[in-house]
């Protein structure tokens, strides 16, 4: 079966109306407004960029269980009633696609270190898992807690993003704040490049003389 597939392209800014604990994970309860228009039990959508599943629907709300993996991954355990959340429903066939392909599986998480804003505008440093680093380049892509942005700088345990009037005001980021914890999903191209890269320094040079 063909993976959920994503944008990077928040649709709709939700909130979260409670959080109900059950261990070991927990369910999360989303006033996702007019996403539950057509809104299925099983439907995919990204919770500020981690893929989650449908599972209790009622009205505007939407209910999704993360279990310890996702919570451990994630941001989604420091959700409480009333914190914002970037929502996406997973692309379906013949969608536009305005952002990247995201896939919903987090890489890791970052911290805010610096935020500097201008007027509308603002620009963001993160500090992230120095491994992450090796699948980022100033002008590519990245999903920061699920919107498609593109690569400023790129240092060895940091990057840096530009953000503009807009995407500040219609997701979470505008509300971030410093030592805010984000999760990031690095452009799907980088993985594999890097995933090249690693095999071919592990081939022995003398078995391709060889022939082997």
């Amino acid at each position: 079966m063909m993976s959920q597939m994503f944008t990077g392209l928040v649709e709709h800014l939700g909130a979260i109306h409670h959080v109900e604990h059950r261990s070991p994970g927990l369910r999360l309860i989303v006033r996702a407004g007019t996403l539950t228009e057509d809104a299925q039990i099983g439907d995919s959508v990204a919770i500020n960029g981690c893929c989650l599943t449908i599972v209790w629907q009622e009205s505007e709300l939407l209910g999704f269980d993360a279990g310890a993996e996702t919570l451990s991954r994630t941001n989604l355990g420091r959700l409480q009633p009333e914190s914002p959340v970037n929502l996406e429903r997973s692309l379906k066939v013949g969608d536009r696609l305005g952002g990247h392909f995201v896939s919903g599986h987090i890489d890791a998480t970052g911290t805010l270190v610096k935020r500097r804003d201008d007027g509308q505008w603002s620009s963001f440093t993160f500090r992230v898992p120095r491994p992450l680093t090796r699948q980022l380049a100033s002008k590519g892509s990245i999903a920061v807690d699920g919107v498609s942005l593109t690569l400023v700088d790129v240092g060895l345990e940091t990057f840096s993003v530009a953000l503009i009037p807009h995407t500040l005001a219609m997701t979470t980021l505008g509300r971030l704040e410093i030592g805010s914890i984000v999760n990031l999903e690095t452009d799907l191209l980088a993985k594999y490049v890097e995933r090249q890269l690693e095999m071919r320094s592990n081939v022995d040079p003398n078995s391709i003389l060889a022939g082997r």
